[in-house]
């Protein structure tokens, strides 16, 4: 479509004339989101399509849910890879994918010319999906470790597109008690994990990290709008909104190990306005897996029925939930 000029006068021409709904896609490299909001002037609402969430993953593949949630973590939702059989297909089809992206869609859209630093900065951020990053310490790190004449504005206008092409996306940090966004230090999740899993041969399998990253997609695929929380020193991992409905959510792969669960809900602490607090794991922790307990702030431990089991403060009110992943969340 973004290949015939002026298309978009026969677009809305079609639109005026027949008052019709009107779906118009195109290729990331010559139509990025941005250039949607400029040719149609405020009369177009942008769908953002997803790879398949593993609800969706499930329904089409058959299994049981232990191993295709093992397979989901490995290879992502890319459609098309239910259709391929061997690993060794997934791999050069989610590999072929990943380099189309970077090359056509970025490197030859934006005329990179130093393309060794920008598949570094690839790397680099696939590396620390869920870590604090900025364009600032980035540019110091290539510097230490060989990068010339590599300066912040670079890396930042790399990041920006790498985000533009839906390939990252950002999440910005927000004060809790100052309830204002922060400037300094982000954070970057990968838009499927099977091409992050293959860029990186497999390597660095930071099964937390690779959980938020998953948790933190289906929550966009829901509509919400996602931040870091920082509530004085301590860090939760997403807040999370849809109009005037908000909460807090800290994930861990697992919730056993002395002082572990203490620690997921310690960021919780002294935030008193009454939204939802929730801890997701994976069902990993043995006292966690049967989804039937209750712990309050003072360490008392009460059976509870609820598959989520709430956190009770010393006033009997809900402090949080506990809840183990379930395809319904992803």
């Amino acid at each position: 479509m973004q290949l015939c000029e002026h298309f978009e006068f026969a677009i809305n021409g079609l639109k005026e004339d027949f008052e019709a709904d009107i779906y118009v896609t195109g290729s990331n490299s010559e139509f990025l989101s941005k250039d949607i909001s400029t040719v149609f002037r405020g009369r177009s609402t942008e769908i953002k399509v997803f790879p398949l969430s593993f609800e969706e993953f499930m329904n089409h593949v058959p299994g049981d849910y232990e191993t295709l949630f093992k397979e989901y973590i490995m290879y992502g939702g890319m459609p098309n890879l239910l259709e391929l059989a061997s690993s060794a297909e997934r791999d050069n089809y989610l590999s072929n994918l990943m380099d189309t992206v970077l090359l056509r869609d970025i490197v030859d859209r934006h005329h990179l010319r130093n393309v060794n630093l920008f598949y570094a900065l690839v790397d680099f951020l696939l590396s620390n999906i869920g870590s604090y990053v900025s364009a600032n310490n980035i540019a110091n790190y290539f510097r230490s470790n060989g990068y010339k004449n590599v300066d912040s504005d670079t890396i930042g206008s790399y990041l920006e597109y790498l985000c533009d092409a839906f390939l990252f996306y950002k999440v910005q940090r927000y004060d809790i008690k100052g309830k204002e966004y922060l400037k300094t230090l982000n954070k970057y999740y990968v838009c499927d994990l099977g091409l992050r899993n293959v860029r990186m041969n497999y390597r660095q399998m930071e099964q937390t990290h690779m959980l938020e990253n998953l948790i933190y997609l289906d929550l966009l695929r829901r509509g919400y709008v996602v931040d870091i929380g920082k509530n004085n020193d301590k860090e939760i991992d997403f807040v999370v909104r849809k109009a005037e409905r908000l909460w807090y959510i800290q994930v861990a792969y697992t919730l056993s190990g002395e002082g572990k669960l203490e620690q997921e809900i310690k960021p919780f602490e002294k935030i008193d306005d009454g939204f939802i607090k929730e801890a997701i794991n994976t069902g990993k922790s043995k006292e966690m897996s049967n989804h039937k307990l209750l712990v309050t702030k003072n360490k008392g431990n009460i059976p509870a029925a609820a598959s989520a089991a709430p956190l009770i403060d010393e006033e009997g009110r809900v402090f949080s939930e506990i809840r183990c992943l379930s395809p319904s969340l992803l």
